[in-house]
């Protein structure tokens, strides 16, 4: 064997040798041991005749090369059937491989060697002698039979040639010269074996062949792989042909737009002036690298574009909005405490626990100086100064004021924008309000959020999560933009009329602050301090033209007015000023003095009137305290008893919790019917009617809990409530009395109806507490924690009850 010649055809070392059919009988009729050393391929397999180098680098695998080195240079070579198991066992592999011969060995700088073997018959494997130091297998060998000189052999042999050398034209990988070595191999099963070795197709469809006998069969199988093979690389050549004509096309329009560009910058095109304008107020913006490379990025490729082409507008528009956002440009506070709080004190009467919060804020940030803003979130009544205030506290602070209303927007788009790809696109409204800010860090309010609405093009409240999360507003990504924009350093204050309403996913965003409405006092020095001298400036009057006394602003906000803010006040200090206006401007006479008659005249009659405490002598009814959405209010509760089995009626327009607070009360009293000193039998006699009065008007929560104890106890006992005492609580069937809400608004409610005495859970002590105690002066309030308490600070001693018989 050592006349054969090898020829070098690639840079991987594979070798072609011109093995005439003499020499490949010479192989077939060598004597092979029945026993063997098994070497292992991961990704490659040897066929009869074939010739490899591979590279050996496992130790069992370099035991066994030096071992048949030192004997006869044979081994049996078999492919692994996962290339990725490291140390293949008799499992591991395939069971049909070639008996070899070490041809060469060379030993590498790296340990590793490289080793140069001839294939020379196929073997089976019968079964394994041993598996250290590495596999011997006891085989069998698989002589190919030489086919017959037959035309169907000789076709068969002219097609693999004709494939072979296709596929050799087609793959660039493959010399040129390996087609001459194709055309002069004469033995067909050579011809087969070594073509299949070369094949780049899986190891898995070669061991199909090796393991195929009949010769014809492993022929066709092969004119198959070739067949295929050949298809995937015309379709290869196809995508890349088709490929490189659109580069060309590009490359071609590119270079037609670039001597464009070079003639209309001769002529002065105005074009090329302003992608140089833009490049140098890129240089003064004060933005990150990775917003600088990316606004490069995209000047070039307006740099490329036709300016008569369609996207050259969009392109342009989308730079400069890049230039004109404030780019990590920020406002200088100035933080004077002192003077924030003048400020929030001039502009806002009242609403102490907002100015202290914000104060708060202020002093923490003059401190650290970096503070990520808060988002605050103002809840409470229209009119009561939530939008106005985020003014004050941009005056106070030194930064831009900028304001987005929320109402009734259903369209994602607005929050983060639309695509540029799209017609008509534009960036959302929070980065055009931070442009139009012209700073990074403005005051920014956001306000009705709790009237967000839901469409078909999006969720917006789900949109605003990116906005008001602290932990990824620092990343705002807009749709338009397509870069991430920082807006941690923006201080979000939203409104909101009603906290139920706001989002449940942004709740937990923001600090929720609650701004309650304002007592009637606290509306007459709004009114005297702010309202009617900023309607004498709006309608070109002087302070002399009208005087409006306490008395009569009282007048009208308890009679013109129902409500928790200011809007309607204001409105009606308005239309009196105006009527004030049209006599000057008419020149005709007029007492600058309003008196309550002339309000009647200018304003018509009282639309409210006050709800006042109704004295009674008749046994069932209370009053209690309610919360609405616009203030405080008090209400009546009217019990009596008829014939009947116990029954309880409910009528006046109450909701389902107010419902249910019935039937706690009344089991509650059944439980207790011998400590209330009800007769055994009064349930099977009587039964209870329960009405709340002004049943065009909704009622619904558990406050009045107490208050219907109250009043269906003095209904079945006949003992009168105490004059001018009002309640609110709710209660459970243990008797236990809870706290509720709006104790404010209920007390200041109460205290205009003339009430003097006030019942209240132990635990709502503390919300009386915060109010300013000018404005509860002549109210008595009674802490109670158990429903016997209120029974017997509400009713009349039982000397003056009336019995029922």
């Amino acid at each position: 064997m050592d006349n054969f010649l090898f020829d070098m055809i690639n840079d991987d070392s594979e070798f072609i040798p011109l093995l005439t059919p003499e020499d490949e009988q010479k192989l077939q009729n060598e004597e092979v041991p029945h026993n063997l050393p098994v070497l292992t391929l991961r990704n490659n397999i040897l066929l009869p005749g074939v010739v490899i180098p591979i590279s050996v680098g496992r130790d069992q695998s370099i035991k066994l090369i030096e071992d048949a080195e030192k004997s006869d240079k044979l081994l049996g070579v078999v492919a692994q059937i996962n290339p990725q198991v490291e140390i293949p066992g008799p499992n591991d592999i395939y069971k049909t491989g070639t008996v070899a011969r070490l041809q060469r060995i060379i030993k590498m700088p790296d340990g590793n060697l490289t080793v140069i073997i001839q294939g020379i018959k196929r073997f089976r494997i019968k079964s394994f002698i041993k598996e250290q130091p590495y596999l011997v297998a006891d085989i069998e060998t698989l002589p190919d039979a030489w086919p017959k000189d037959t035309k169907q052999i000789q076709a068969l042999v002219e097609t693999i040639k004709d494939l072979a050398v296709q596929v050799i034209k087609l793959n660039p990988n493959l010399p040129s010269e390996a087609s001459f070595a194709i055309e002069n191999i004469n033995s067909p099963v050579f011809l087969v074996n070594f073509v299949t070795s070369n094949l780049q197709v899986s190891v898995a469809k070669k061991q199909e062949l090796l393991e195929t006998d009949d010769f014809e069969k492993r022929a066709m199988g092969l004119i198959k792989l070739l067949d295929e093979e050949v298809q995937r690389l015309q379709l290869k050549q196809d995508i890349q042909n088709k490929t490189r004509k659109v580069l060309d096309k590009q490359s071609r329009e590119y270079f037609l737009h670039q001597e464009i560009r070079t003639i209309q910058e001769e002529l002065g095109d105005v074009g090329g002036k302003e992608i140089e304008e833009m490049k140098k107020r890129a240089q003064e913006k004060k933005w990150k690298q990775k917003v600088a490379a990316h606004f490069d990025k995209e000047i070039k490729r307006l740099q490329r574009m036709n300016p008569q082409a369609p996207d050259y507008a969009v392109q342009r528009n989308y730079l400069e909005l890049m230039l004109d956002l404030p780019w990590d440009e920020l406002s200088e506070d100035k933080i004077d405490l002192k003077k924030a709080q003048e400020i929030l004190d001039r502009d806002h009467f009242g609403l102490e626990d907002v100015k202290k919060r914000i104060i708060e804020y202020l002093a923490v940030l003059k401190i650290k100086n970096d503070m990520k803003s808060p988002i605050l979130c103002l809840y409470g009544p229209p009119g009561v100064g939530k939008t106005s205030l985020g003014k004050s506290i941009a005056e106070a602070v030194g930064r831009k004021y900028v304001r987005m209303s929320l109402g009734g927007l259903k369209d994602e788009a607005e929050i983060r924008g639309h695509r540029k790809t799209y017609i008509g696109a534009m960036p959302g409204r929070i980065i055009q309000s931070i442009k139009k800010a012209g700073t990074s860090n403005p005051v920014f309010i956001l306000d009705e959020i709790d009237k967000l609405g839901y469409g078909h093009k999006g969720d917006p409240s789900s949109a605003m999560l990116e906005v008001l999360d602290p932990e990824q507003n620092s990343e705002f990504y807009d749709n338009f933009l397509e870069i991430g924009y920082d807006l941690s350093r923006v201080m979000f204050i939203a409104t909101a009329n009603y906290f139920y309403d706001i989002p449940w996913a942004l709740r937990d965003r923001m600090e929720i602050i609650p701004v309650s409405g304002y007592t009637v006092e606290e509306k007459i020095e709004i009114a005297k301090r702010h309202l009617l001298p900023k309607q004498l400036k709006e309608h070109g009057l002087k302070e002399k033209d009208v005087i409006l006394g306490k008395k009569q602003i009282r007048k009208i906000i308890e009679n013109y007015t129902r409500e928790s803010g200011v809007r309607t006040l204001d409105k009606m200090i308005a239309k009196v000023v105006r009527n004030i206006a049209k006599s000057i401007a008419m020149e005709e006479d007029y007492n600058p003095k309003i008196s309550p008659d002339d309000l009647e005249k200018i304003l018509g009659k009282p639309k409210f009137s006050i709800s006042e405490y109704e004295g009674n002598n008749i046994p069932g009814v209370v009053t209690g305290l309610a919360w609405t959405r616009v203030g405080g209010d008090i209400l009546f509760i009217e019990s009596i008893l008829s014939k009947g089995k116990g029954q309880l009626n409910l009528t006046g327009n109450l909701g389902q919790v107010m419902k249910e607070s019935a039937q706690i009360a009344l089991s509650y009293i059944k439980s207790k019917y011998q400590k209330l000193g009800l007769p055994e039998d009064i349930f099977e006699k009587y039964q209870i009617h329960v009405h709340v009065p002004e049943g065009a008007t909704p009622k619904d929560g558990p406050s009045a809990g107490i208050t219907m104890l109250t009043s269906m106890v003095s209904a079945l006992t006949g003992r009168k409530v105490k004059p001018k005492i009002a309640m609110t609580g709710e209660i459970t069937l243990r008797g236990k009395v809870l706290p509720v809400g709006g104790i404010k608004e209920k007390i200041l409610a109460a205290k205009r109806a003339k009430i003097k005495e006030i019942i209240l859970s132990e635990k709502n002590k503390k919300d009386v507490e915060e109010i300013n105690k000018d404005y509860i002066k002549g109210l008595t309030f009674h802490y109670v924690d158990k429903v016997e308490e209120v029974l017997d600070l509400a009713l009349l001693p039982a000397k003056k009850r009336n019995k029922v018989s």
